[in-house]
């Protein structure tokens, strides 16, 4: 039998719609700063009800076509960068995570363990040990400014790859088994058997991956100069001019607005998928 209490569920839900506007306010503002004027955005109080001005902003920053102290780059350009990059990083990290895994559990070779211990330890490198001697690569190679010197270096994962291994483990033999006798190889094992039982997981993985892809910050603005490959998350900062210089704030917030929207579509769409891959990921 479920026990009523009024007083508790009330003070639960005043709880949680305290929560909810906690973190909705910050968002409220910067979407409201968005369609004023830098004018009206810098007045004391700031206007809180949204201005006449949504589609000018949005447009200009879309565009690149303000005046602004600082970079005044195409925000239509950068998330087209920050899209392929984060694609390329999430579906990249599943490829060679899956094939890794499967390499891993289901052929025999020499030192097959030590490879994949090797990778496991890289998740106890912390990045700042990395950054240099990866930068000197993609320098040497001529990757600097390039989609390939934004996506390659980051693109193996030692944590999909140990998820993906421990869910190979549990599939039964007999499938091995079955698949053998039909006559099947081991890349139509793979993809006829495994990856279609990993789905949930590779869901799961895609949102995680597709937003640490999207929201990367340190690597690019290390591999990037020209205004034409910066990544929507770093062209906000270069937005923001130091000094006495005015910012077109309206702008800048505007493009704050755009920058949460795609991975904010990706986590509705793929929410039941997500949340169905961590659940059988922890069984």
């Amino acid at each position: 039998m479920i026990e009523r209490r009024p007083l508790v569920t009330a003070l639960s839900h005043v709880v949680l719609v305290l929560g909810v506007l906690i973190i909705a306010f910050p968002l409220y503002i910067t979407f409201v700063a968005s369609t004023h004027t830098a004018q009206d955005i810098v007045q004391v109080p700031m206007p809180l009800l949204p201005g006449p001005h949504f589609v000018d902003n949005y447009v200009a920053a879309l565009q690149g076509t303000f005046d602004g102290a600082a970079s005044t780059a195409p925000v239509g350009r950068m998330m087209f960068v920050s899209m392929v990059m984060a694609l390329a990083i999430a579906i990249g990290k599943i490829i060679i995570s899956l094939l890794s895994a499967f390499a891993i559990v289901y052929f025999r070779f020499p030192f097959r363990m030590v490879f994949f211990w090797a990778i496991f330890v890289t998740l106890m490198l912390p990045v700042e040990v990395r950054i240099g001697p990866t930068y000197q690569v993609v320098s040497d190679l001529g990757m600097l400014n390039t989609f390939a010197g934004l996506t390659v270096p980051l693109i193996a994962s030692a944590t999909a790859t140990f998820l993906f291994r421990q869910f190979f483990l549990t599939v039964p033999d007999e499938l091995v088994e079955a698949a053998r006798i039909d006559g099947a190889g081991p890349m139509r094992f793979f993809k006829d058997v495994l990856v279609p039982l990993s789905s949930t997981s590779i869901a799961a993985l895609f949102v995680i991956q597709f937003i640490y892809g999207w929201n990367q910050y340190l690597w690019p603005l290390l591999v990037t100069t020209d205004e034409s490959m910066y990544p929507v998350v770093m062209g906000i900062k270069r937005m923001i001019s130091g000094g006495d210089a005015a910012n077109d704030w309206n702008i800048v917030m505007a493009t704050a607005i755009l920058a949460m929207i795609p991975p904010a579509l990706v986590v509705m769409l793929m929410q039941k998928w997500f949340v169905k891959g961590l659940v059988e990921t922890e069984k």
